[in-house]
């Protein structure tokens, strides 16, 4: 390849990820239904034409920005852990600014509806991270360090409803100490299950 097009590649590709990174803010608090795409390429700096040069649809561009903030999850998650490995893991989304964390609730809310064109990825998903923090839980009762009466199924649907709900509750108020609200749930949830 010459330099000149490898130099076009690279600024093609920073302008998506810039698109992509101004939608996601967007999307944070204005949801996917609300958020046109001229919306976000105004925002972005380029005209629509440019904005669907990168997504050739408002479907790719929701998809692409739920992949973006998957891949952020997936790189800090401990999804061979125990659960409280888990959730040790899971404590670096507060890290983040409210909005990018609630992204995902606030597309998932507009997803409930099963004819949503989210609704499938969403629920994939949810059963994904059921899952997930079922496994987390049998292991630690295989270890012996929870206790063996507790249904991880159960257990896992309650941890996942909790932090669904904590995203929701710190997008909807900023200004909730979600580190302390996030540890304090955990450490109960841990003394529960360690208890004998």
């Amino acid at each position: 390849m010459s330099r000149p097009y490898e130099s076009l590649l690279a600024k093609g590709e920073d302008r998506r990820q810039h698109v992509l990174e101004v939608a996601l803010r967007m999307m944070a608090t204005g949801g996917g239904r609300a958020t046109t795409l001229g919306q976000v390429a105004r925002a972005a700096g380029v005209s629509t034409a440019g904005l669907l040069h990168h997504f050739s649809s408002k479907e790719q561009l929701l998809h692409a920005v739920l992949d973006a903030r998957d891949a952020q999850d997936e790189a800090i998650a401990d999804l061979d852990g125990d659960l409280e490995a888990q959730l040790r893991s899971m404590r670096k989304r507060f890290d983040r600014a409210p909005g990018v964390v609630g992204t995902f609730i606030v597309l998932l809310c507009e997803s409930l509806d099963p004819d949503a064109p989210l609704h499938e990825r969403f629920l994939r998903r949810y059963r994904t991270g059921l899952a997930m923090i079922a496994a987390g839980v049998r292991r630690g009762q295989q270890a012996g360090r929870y206790r063996a009466d507790v249904d991880p199924d159960v257990k896992a649907r309650e941890v996942l409803a909790v932090l669904y709900g904590i995203e929701a509750s710190w997008l909807l108020d900023p200004a909730m100490p979600v580190a302390e609200v996030y540890t304090g749930y955990t450490s109960g949830l841990l003394e529960e299950l360690c208890a004998r």
